[in-house]
């Protein structure tokens, strides 16, 4: 399996224009960025081509939602902001052509009944599903544990299987983060094997802790032949809160090339 940075947690002590470099020199395969969009879109894909490396992942624009907010896909009241979020990530992703844009579904907000918003979120993710086919862009959601962000709409394997199912939608599959797995206590195993089959990105960190591999306790190398064993061949984006600068933390990544 390919190895991603995360851009936006590791490598954080030079500019996001700097750290695309970075991770090809540490020996990364590609590179994610949760929000790239304070950089132009332009200067990214330079960036990108002059690395030699793809780009896995974006966000949509999520609003409020990492500064405790409900964000935007599932809050009724907010859909013209959501619909203006779609509008930037199909422009910024036509000039990055990132594999992947990942919708975060958010927090039930305030005065809204959790089936209205349910509602919200499966329309919402329908329509970015179709608009980024267009561009041939996969579009992800995944489950997020509620102990580091409370009140999340979809956080286990079961609950995101279920909004896959609803939304019916070829062009969307499963975002399976094994530290937000880990996090709550799920059988990471039973998880994969439950979304077999519709997971299209595996996200990591450590647990507890969300810090490199070998700072917790979190069996990978179970984890990674789990999703072996239920048909995953896709990449696996590293996205840990480094305990010393980045390039100090990189010590398993030669290990995983041999799994």
């Amino acid at each position: 399996m390919k190895i991603a940075a995360n851009l936006s947690m590791l490598f954080t002590d030079r500019p996001l224009i700097e750290r695309v470099i970075a991770a090809r020199v540490a020996g990364f395969d590609g590179v994610e960025i949760q929000f790239p969009y304070e950089l132009p879109a332009i200067r990214l894909k330079e960036v990108l081509e002059a690395a030699g490396l793809p780009l896995l992942l974006i966000n949509l624009p999520a609003g409020d939602l990492m500064s405790g907010g409900p964000g935007l896909a599932a809050v009724p009241e907010r859909q013209e902001e959501f619909d203006v979020g779609l509008e930037q990530a199909l422009s910024y992703a036509a000039m990055t052509r990132p594999r992947f844009v990942n919708v975060l579904a958010g927090r039930l907000a305030d005065g809204v009944p959790r089936d209205r918003a349910m509602a919200c979120l499966v329309n919402n993710l329908r329509k970015v599903a179709e608009a980024f086919a267009v561009l041939r862009i996969g579009v992800l959601c995944e489950a997020i544990n509620p102990l580091d962000m409370p009140g999340f709409l979809i956080s286990t394997p079961e609950q995101l299987s279920d909004l896959l199912h609803r939304v019916d939608h070829p062009n969307l599959q499963a975002q399976y983060d094994l530290y937000h797995m880990a996090r709550q206590g799920v059988d990471l195993a039973a998880g994969a094997r439950l979304l077999a089959g519709r997971i299209g990105h595996v996200q990591f960190a450590d647990c507890p802790g969300r810090g490199e591999p070998g700072t917790g306790t979190l069996d990978f190398a179970s984890a990674i032949r789990a999703l072996r064993d239920n048909g995953y061949e896709g990449w696996l984006g590293a996205e840990y809160k480094p305990t010393a600068p980045t390039a100090e933390t990189l010590g398993w990544l030669a290990q995983w090339r041999s799994m």
